[in-house]
């Protein structure tokens, strides 16, 4: 795979599926730090890695050390240098390798360095959002990573960040930051109607349906980017409570269709980065969809 900088490489899932998903449960081990140190916000806001100029970061986090000390830490992935980085505001600093070792392997060593460091930090030691609940302790299954594979994808998601934070500025209600959640590894976007939404039915895989109740308590109109589903992934777009009519609605145009298995819009990532303008490709998706939910819901 050519390690130039390209903002729109291509990734066909295949090509990297044991990475993808080595790498799913790495974030997983992290975001779940998040969770654990940080307040709860609505819609789970609070828990997401965000974008940034080299990979993945926790942002800063306020955790106690084991000397009392207020300090903060920001866990981050970087994916130039392919490390884990451990950055927290006394000065101290730890550093672990991203490469071919299994998830057992790389929560060793991550609860390790967090122990190193001074902090008693408990995490919930095992998968959400995936069928597959072995505890990381245990999981010697999953043990891929391909630098270059994960550097592409990243790219990806700086050229989608761009995207959905610009169409995140034109909307003057409430909306949720531009973030990625590591429970379905995917980068959203979400727009709120401002009324709330019936209960949500659940039955995400080991993730109790509580959950998905906090997450969908109000009406929305949400987007985002997936590397799967697809053959290199793709842009996705749905509405909660699916309003009637939504998923035939004459403005959302090809190459855009309605996907009946996963209940949402879809945009091949594929198509997108071989359009001649593919920001403006993703953008004309985001618009159309969330129109259409926002006609066929009766947004005031």
């Amino acid at each position: 795979m050519d390690t130039r900088y390209d903002a729109w490489p291509a990734l066909p899932v295949d090509s990297w599926i044991d990475t993808r998903d080595t790498l799913h449960l790495w974030t997983q081990i992290v975001g779940k730090t998040r969770m654990a140190l940080g307040p709860a916000i609505n819609h789970w806001w609070g828990v997401p890695l965000y974008v940034d100029a080299r990979g993945l970061t926790t942002s800063l986090m306020q955790a106690g050390s084991s000397s009392g000390t207020a300090v903060g830490l920001e866990i981050r992935f970087d994916f130039l240098t392919h490390e884990l980085e451990f950055l927290v505001t006394d000065g101290q600093t730890r550093r672990m390798n991203l490469e071919p070792r299994t998830v057992a392997d790389f929560y060793a060593e991550y609860t390790r360095h967090l122990r190193d460091l001074g902090f008693d930090i408990d995490i919930v030691g095992t998968p959400v959002e995936l069928p597959d609940a072995t505890p990381f302790a245990e999981d010697t299954a999953h043990s891929s990573y391909d630098a270059n594979a994960v550097s592409a994808f990243w790219r990806s998601l700086v050229s989608a960040h761009s995207v959905f934070a610009a169409f995140r500025g034109e909307f003057r209600g409430k909306s949720s930051p531009v973030h990625f959640f590591w429970g379905a590894f995917d980068l959203a976007v979400t727009r709120f109607s401002g009324r709330s939404a019936p209960p949500h039915p659940g039955g995400v895989p080991n993730c109790p349906d509580w959950v998905m109740h906090e997450a969908y308590s109000d009406e929305v109109s949400s987007a985002g980017y997936w590397p799967g589903g697809a053959e290199e992934g793709v842009f996705y777009a749905y509405a909660y409570p699916h309003p009637d009519g939504y998923d035939t609605h004459p403005g959302v145009e090809s190459p855009a269709y309605w996907d009946s298995a996963l209940g949402e819009y879809v945009l091949p990532y594929h198509l997108v980065r071989q359009a001649s303008d593919p920001e403006g490709t993703v953008r004309k998706f985001l618009e159309q969809t969330h129109n259409a939910a926002a006609e066929t819901a009766d947004w005031t």
